[in-house]
């Protein structure tokens, strides 16, 4: 009965980390460029067998019963969102694959917010965080800040009054379930070490910005399944741990 208890556990937390992470997304319901995260669950093999104890002997019966579930790692949906029309000059947005670079030239980071804005020294930055964007030189795309408007085509050239003066980089990796999430809307690679970068394949998109991949309807239905799953096994705790009570204070009992 207490390995009942453990399996009903095992799925109830399983399903509040697919709340969590659900709920996370719907936040960002309106976060430009945000990319959602896939939260699911994976089947647990019995303890014998995870552990790599084929030789111990166990109760066969029980071992049917598996392990109960694990929360599956999370993945990233790097799928293509809304692009939205804002008219603002330095607002950009990527139609396709790749990622703008940002950050450190030794070691940029990736992401798909283009709300730019410009330092006192023409450099191009995030608005938000402050990074500069890269070019295809691999350092930080600079304009004249006197030079009249900047136009930016949809392979990156920067230019203004008909002159080039610069290119943005818009880049991808050939496995992107080595990144990760690093806050600000912001990917960079797992294991801490430099990307191994290729051109993506994108078109730069200026006056606009890319919209949230989160869809409001689809994750508020995962949410309410989430929530029904983690209720259902909640409620099959409660009811062996009243089974386990009647059992040890009514059948335990000696005359």
């Amino acid at each position: 009965m207490t390995y009942g208890i453990k399996i009903s556990a095992s799925g109830a937390l399983a399903a509040m980390h697919r709340q969590d992470a659900l709920s996370a997304n719907l936040a960002n319901l309106n976060t430009v460029g945000f990319k959602p995260v896939l939260a699911g669950a994976m089947h647990r093999e019995p303890v014998r067998q995870e552990d790599g104890l084929a030789n111990w002997d166990s109760d066969t019966l029980l071992e049917r019963l598996g392990g109960g579930v694990l929360a599956a790692p999370t993945m990233i949906d790097f799928g293509q969102g809304p692009v939205e029309i804002t008219g603002t000059e330095l607002d950009l947005a990527i139609q396709g694959d790749g990622f703008f670079l940002v950050g450190d030239p030794a070691s940029p980071s990736l992401t798909r917010d283009g709300r730019l804005t410009m330092r006192a020294d023409g450099t191009l930055v995030l608005a938000g965080s402050g990074l500069a964007i890269l070019g295809t030189n691999g350092r930080p795309v600079r304009v004249n800040p006197a030079g009249g408007e900047v136009n930016i085509a949809t392979d990156g050239l920067v230019s203004q009054n008909g002159a080039e003066v610069g290119r943005i980089r818009v880049a991808d990796v050939r496995d992107r379930d080595a990144l990760m999430k690093v806050g600000a809307g912001l990917f960079a690679a797992q294991n801490g070490q430099r990307l191994a970068l290729i051109d993506g394949t994108g078109m730069v998109v200026q006056g606009a910005v890319e919209g949230s991949g989160v869809d409001e309807i689809t994750a508020l239905m995962q949410i309410q399944s989430a929530s029904r799953a983690s209720q259902s096994n909640i409620g099959m705790i409660d009811m062996q741990n009243k089974m386990m009570d009647r059992l040890v204070n009514t059948f335990g009992r000696t005359t």
